[in-house]
């Protein structure tokens, strides 16, 4: 992933040199529960731990595997460098590659879903702030983008919330599904390497031993984790688009912070762009896109073969980096985010009472009128304030219809803002708790 979007602790994860440590680890480790077990000496298990504070040379590492086509026969070769070829002719015992690969792309996509369970917590608090602070702040609903009935600003950041303590939650499921390690040998009998070696290497990787392996982790645990990263990057994008829609100048009830010196165009000084939300749009797009080829990863031939290789090498970093920025990024446009509460009352009245029409339709059904003609009554004067902005509780004063079934104290009464917020205290009771 490119620096403009990445965060250097989730960068470090995928780094070369991070890589090469954990296979290191994997390594020693096993040797050590091989000598536990009587397979190799204790002496050559305790002479790898000699390399435990190298860094190792990549470019070495490189310069090997362009001979042997093969990288982790060339990551073995250069820890042989470092820690004797006598010494190290036990390490990789009865193992085979995808043993160190996978365990170890577990373990890095683990402590990335650690960084992004942080992030997602991180959001979260910001929220609960707003939504807590704007409860009562009272804008206009919209369904199909017109104007419905009134909520409050509170409730839009509450239901973000409630979203994402669910995304949350499936981060923690996915992070303990992919937190599975595999040291089983050929084909994933075991037929070359103890069971135990594997449970004692999982146990030092904060891992447990996958259940069954072939050669493999098996592939739909990844899918599930990378199909978890995209429902969290729509709902990046959910936000993102509400944010965008209310900066909008005829709408002007929220935006996103504009620093000093700051420009929002190079052609036109006025503008003040939504361009982090415009960004976040963007990144989600990108991280959707890893979900396809991991789902398209379950499939492998047999026990084993290396399709999946090239996609997660790619997908592994790019989707995780990019996610832990967009969480980071959204996290600080909700921290700072204008909100306009005089804009949104001006809106909402923009045709005038119209948004209470459902109140006085329910109110004619309860005085005696059937629902037909309570609908048509109500729109007939609707419309008339669709087309000429008049106010729509003069309209329904003003219809012998509506009047021989409301008197105009019942009128009135249906034009107050409050029955609209009356349960806004047990919603958020229900999301963040009494």
């Amino acid at each position: 992933m490119i620096p403009r979007y990445s965060r250097p602790d989730m960068v470090a994860i995928w780094s070369p040199e991070s890589k090469f440590r954990i296979w290191y680890e994997i390594e020693a480790h096993a040797c050590d529960a091989m000598a536990d077990l009587g397979v190799i000496p204790r002496e050559n298990a305790e002479a790898v731990w000699k390399a435990k504070d190298v860094e190792f040379d990549v470019a070495r590492i490189d310069e090997i595997e362009a001979v042997t086509k093969h990288d982790v026969i060339a990551f073995l070769t250069h820890l042989a460098e470092h820690v004797g070829s006598e010494e190290a002719r036990f390490v990789h015992q009865g193992m085979t590659s995808s043993d160190v690969l996978d365990t170890c792309f577990n373990v890095q996509l683990t402590r990335a879903a650690d960084l992004l369970i942080a992030d997602l917590e991180g959001l979260l608090a910001a929220l609960k702030r707003r939504a807590i602070e704007h409860k009562d702040t009272v804008r206009i609903g919209r369904s199909h983008g017109i104007h419905a009935e009134p909520t409050t600003m509170g409730l839009t950041f509450a239901r973000f919330y409630a979203e994402m303590d669910r995304n949350l939650s499936r981060m923690r499921d996915a992070r303990a599904e992919i937190a599975t390690g595999a040291i089983s040998g050929a084909v994933g009998t075991f037929a070359n390497v103890d069971p135990r070696v594997e449970e004692h290497v999982c146990d030092q990787l904060g891992l447990v031993p996958e259940p069954i392996s072939t050669q493999v982790i098996p592939r739909d645990r990844h899918a599930a984790f990378f199909a978890t990263l995209g429902v969290i990057a729509s709902s990046i994008e959910n936000i993102a688009i509400e944010i965008r829609h209310m900066q909008r100048t005829e709408v002007l009830e929220g935006a996103e912070f504009f620093s000093m010196g700051q420009k929002g165009s190079s052609a036109m000084p006025h503008k003040k762009n939504p361009v982090l939300t415009e960004n976040l749009t963007g990144l989600a797009r990108m991280v959707r896109a890893a979900v396809i080829p991991a789902m398209e990863n379950v499939a492998l031939w047999h026990e084993r073969d290396i399709s999946h290789s090239s996609v997660e090498r790619m997908i592994g970093p790019d989707a995780t980096i990019t996610l832990d920025f967009a969480l980071a990024r959204l996290t600080g446009v909700i921290d700072k985010m204008l909100i306009f509460p005089e804009n949104m009352m001006e809106n909402m009245n923009k045709f005038p009472g119209l948004v209470m029409s459902q109140r006085v339709l329910l109110a004619l059904t309860q005085a005696g009128v059937s629902r037909e003609d309570a609908y048509s009554m109500v729109q007939r004067n609707a419309l008339k304030v669709w087309e000429h902005r008049t106010d729509f509780k003069e309209e329904l004063l003003a219809d012998p219809d509506v009047t021989a079934a409301l008197s105009p104290a019942e009128i009135e009464e249906k034009f107050d803002l409050g029955y609209h917020t009356k349960h806004v205290d047990t919603i958020f009771a229900r999301v963040f708790g009494e």
